[in-house]
């Protein structure tokens, strides 16, 4: 076990300096985690969480994304990261590189085939996750984003209480019942007292192709009320766009463009809470 003098995020911690139990490795030093999270799966968490390392990659830092969808690892194909395996040895594990410079680590890296099914109990599922915290080779970074597994389950806790967390992100889409969930994932993120950063609303309108007009999708008074009910800031809103949804399978590199452009007010708006709750 580490003390609060090894521990990366000892200068911004909140936690009780006598019951914080955070294993860290000495070999690496990170100045800020992020964790993007969501009550429940298929919102773009995971596109979300690339996009937001890929930004703070263009704007200088140093980056690292670590894949804690342990059971659904969509990172590296978002990456365009595949057929890549990760080097280990019986200390370390290396993390991935994309040309650009980011550090990854995912489950796909370490398996025969991305398509083998993760047929792992809870508590093994957690060790890995935090095994991805420990015993990675991070060296210096200025963020690592962690992409968390959807829900309040059990390895989003071991996540939460094995990582030094800075920040949360959470990813919503401007539903009902989505919401209502999401706000599940909020009040467990307040019960382990990590600061959220606020809400980053996905699919939450479309582009008119003719007159480029903002066309709602739903009531937009469903967020607003979400927001305030729920004590958040909005960090920013992305639109359906085709650049968003092939992701997935053509990777980062060819989506580029004005998505890009549009999203990097929100990882600005992203550094900024992080520098006032830290």
């Amino acid at each position: 076990m580490s003390d609060c003098n090894t521990c990366p995020s000892s200068e911004g911690c909140k936690k009780d300096k006598d019951q914080c139990m955070i294993e860290s490795n000495p070999l690496n030093n990170v100045k800020n985690v992020i964790a993007v999270m969501s009550g429940k799966g298929g919102v773009g968490k995971s596109s979300i969480s690339v996009m937001i390392a890929k930004q703070l990659n263009q704007f200088g830092f140093k980056v690292g994304i670590l894949d804690a969808d342990i059971t659904g690892p969509s990172v590296p194909r978002l990456l365009g990261l595949r057929d890549v395996k990760a080097f280990g040895t019986e200390e370390l594990l290396y993390p991935v590189e994309t040309e650009d410079g980011i550090k990854v680590m995912s489950l796909n890296f370490l398996v025969e085939d991305e398509s083998d099914p993760v047929i792992w109990r809870g508590p093994v599922i957690g060790g890995m996750v935090k095994q991805f915290w420990t015993d990675v080779l991070w060296e210096d970074l200025d963020y690592l984003v962690i992409d968390m597994p959807p829900g309040t389950g059990d390895v989003a806790l071991t996540a939460m209480q094995s990582i030094p967390i800075d920040g949360i992100v959470m990813v919503s889409v401007p539903q009902d019942m989505v919401s209502m969930i999401v706000a599940k994932a909020v009040n467990m993120a307040k019960k382990m007292d990590i600061s959220i950063l606020g809400v980053i609303e996905n699919m939450s309108y479309i582009m008119c192709p003719d007159c480029d007009k903002k066309i709602q999708l739903f009531d937009g008074e469903n967020t607003e009320q979400f927001l305030k009910d729920n004590d958040l800031v909005l960090l920013g809103e992305l639109p359906m766009m085709n650049s968003v949804s092939t992701i997935s399978s053509t990777g980062y590199s060819s989506s580029k463009g004005q998505l890009w452009d549009m999203f990097n007010p929100t990882v600005m708006n992203i550094i900024k809470r992080l520098a006032e709750v830290k």
